[in-house]
């Protein structure tokens, strides 16, 4: 049963003398870092405000995707973090000569965004399928983020319209397991958000934004804003599910065009709304009877 009148707090043990010396983050940046490294321990705790009872939570009780986020997010040294952030580049740039290495090669795609919660029963799961089998009878790859409900969806279609299947998977302590429809040579893995998504954005000739949560939308407005400001030259971006984003649109409209100005009306045309995969296929059809299928940059 979750606690209703607690506050958190950790605590720090000094292992040669068995008492708690430092238990509040007010006094965290005080602590030597020498003296943190020899001789102590971490410890977190809750507060029972009615009590006044102090709960403790050693690491060891944490599950075990408690404890990977935890040893992420653990203080750092001035010192170890310019250490990391000097590997981290290498690391950075790794994930950019495979990923551009392999995604030179794949020719023309449209990548599909969308939850990874959706399951095979749902009727948006079955139409990002239908999508992604259409979209590869008309002679385009499909990206995805490598992972299961919509994104499976999407490399299945593509499998089964015998097209290109393409994964972008992202390393998370949850969630995320690429699926089983990806073409075993375009599976990539990345530990960077950001270098993952400018794989979407440059080898994409469009974006086809199924219903999602924070990670879609993520996707979806970078897109968006790079063709906004003029980054990028402008693709398709088609949104799928007009009872779905109708609620997201209405806002755009009337709170941050209409009322606070702080978009244009013509931004409502760096998108379009539909509800089936003809509809998808007609608008990538429409677009490239005008442009040239390339990279977006």
């Amino acid at each position: 049963m979750p606690y209703k009148n607690v506050r958190w707090e950790f605590g720090i043990w000094d292992l040669e003398f068995p008492f708690l010396s430092y238990f509040s983050p007010l006094f965290y940046h005080n602590i030597p870092t020498g003296i943190w490294s020899r001789r102590c321990g971490m410890e977190f705790g809750i507060w029972d405000l009615e009590f006044g009872i102090k709960l403790f939570m050693k690491p060891e009780d944490f599950n075990e995707d408690d404890r990977i986020i935890q040893d992420k997010l653990k203080q750092k040294s001035w010192n170890e973090i310019r250490t990391n952030d000097s590997w981290a580049i290498f690391k950075i740039m790794s994930e950019f000569v495979n990923g551009y290495e392999t995604m030179g090669r794949i020719g023309p795609c449209v990548s599909i965004f969308g939850s990874a919660r959706t399951k095979p029963d749902n009727h948006f799961y079955q139409l990002a399928e239908k999508i992604a089998f259409k979209i590869s009878k008309a002679g385009y790859g499909v990206i995805t983020g490598g992972g299961p409900g919509i994104m499976e969806a999407g490399n299945k279609g593509a499998h089964f319209g015998g097209g290109t299947s393409v994964g972008l998977n992202i390393e998370l302590p949850f969630e995320q397991h690429f699926n089983p429809y990806i073409d075993r040579d375009k599976n990539l893995n990345f530990d960077y958000f950001f270098v993952r998504k400018v794989m979407f954005v440059k080898y994409s000739q469009g974006f086809v934004v199924m219903p999602g949560g924070f990670g879609t939308l993520d996707e979806m407005f970078e897109a968006i804003t790079l063709i906004q400001t003029k980054k990028i030259a402008k693709f398709p971006i088609i949104l799928v599910g007009s009872e779905y984003w109708a609620g997201l649109i209405d806002w755009i409209k009337t709170v941050l065009i209409e009322k606070y100005a702080n978009a244009s009306p013509e931004d409502l045309n760096l998108f379009k709304i539909v509800d089936t995969e003809d509809e998808v296929v007609e608008a990538l059809d429409k677009f490239y009877k005008k442009y040239d299928l390339s990279p977006n940059f």
